[in-house]
């Protein structure tokens, strides 16, 4: 029973880790541009998120209101100093740490470097949870995957039901050749930018509902949000999500056969395998290039 309340829980996780993983994903995949700063906007997110139901006693999911527009504008900002710098994807990488640490410091400035938590009487999704039989699944797990799930299918249509969508396509196959039929590539680059900041914002809000924050715990994001990124393929939006289930999965259930130390060792023994099995991501379904 441990290990299937694991595997479930794990399942419910790998939502979080994938609403984190899919706009690095798809701005890595489109725009070429491995944008670190990402994690610095889903820090800021949680932040603002435990602020304002803090101080301004907002139910932390009506935070969102707030947040994700907040957030959608930072992306946009984001990704026009990118396409202003005519940035490559190695110095992308180098310029979005540099924000990244700029980010994590304005964080330790405002909120300084302590652990911070919601309390029970501003966050009642904290201890709120739903039970089948012996299996106990927590509210802010079940909130995590199902906004997941929501902007998996949301990104999946567009990109393949609408013209921005097969735009943006286009732009990944090559910008130059897409400019030349019309495709306003800059236009394009800012929505996608402010779509992943708003990402970063539900991302951010979640997170906060059942864990303690800290300016360094940005950091701790990188080794998991990759191994869901590579393993789902760079670009990938349902690869994405699936793998991010399959990281959730294999994280719970190593971390109760085991220990959780072991956990880390497993999941990225096992990225490394299933990389030489195939080097472009294990599920590559619902590409966007």
């Amino acid at each position: 029973m441990n290990v299937v309340q694991a595997t479930l829980s794990g399942a419910l996780i790998g939502g979080l880790y994938a609403l984190m993983a899919i706009g690095l994903s798809v701005t890595w995949g489109v725009l070429r541009v491995i944008n670190l700063a990402h994690f610095g906007l889903i820090l800021i997110g949680a932040y603002l998120t435990l602020q304002f139901a803090t101080s301004w006693g907002i139910d932390p999911l009506l935070t969102l209101v707030i947040t994700v527009p907040l957030m959608f504008v930072a992306g946009a900002a984001l990704q026009w100093l990118f396409d202003r710098l005519s940035l490559s994807e190695f110095n992308s990488l180098l310029v979005s740490f540099g924000l990244l640490i700029i980010t994590i410091q304005v964080a330790s400035n405002v909120w300084t470097a302590d652990f911070r938590r919601m309390s029970a009487d501003v966050n009642p999704y904290a201890t709120e949870s739903i039970s089948i039989g012996r299996l106990v699944f927590p509210v802010t797990t079940l909130v995590a995957f199902g906004l997941a799930v929501v902007v998996v299918i949301g990104g999946h249509l567009v990109l393949r039901r609408t013209f921005a969508g097969r735009a943006m396509r286009a732009i990944a196959q090559d910008s130059a050749v897409a400019g030349a039929f019309g495709v306003d590539h800059r236009r394009l680059s800012l929505l996608l930018g402010g779509v992943v900041g708003a990402t970063a914002a539900l991302a951010g809000s979640v997170f906060s509902l059942s864990n303690a924050l800290t300016p360094e715990t940005a950091y701790e994001w990188f080794g998991t949000v990759f191994a869901v990124v590579i393993l789902g393929g760079i670009g990938e939006v349902l690869g994405t999500f699936v793998a991010g289930i399959l990281v959730g999965v294999l994280s719970g259930v190593v971390s109760v056969v085991w220990s959780p130390a072991t956990a880390p060792f497993v999941l990225f023994s096992a990225i490394i395998l299933a990389l030489l099995v195939r080097p472009r991501g294990l599920f590559t379904i619902g590409a966007v290039r």
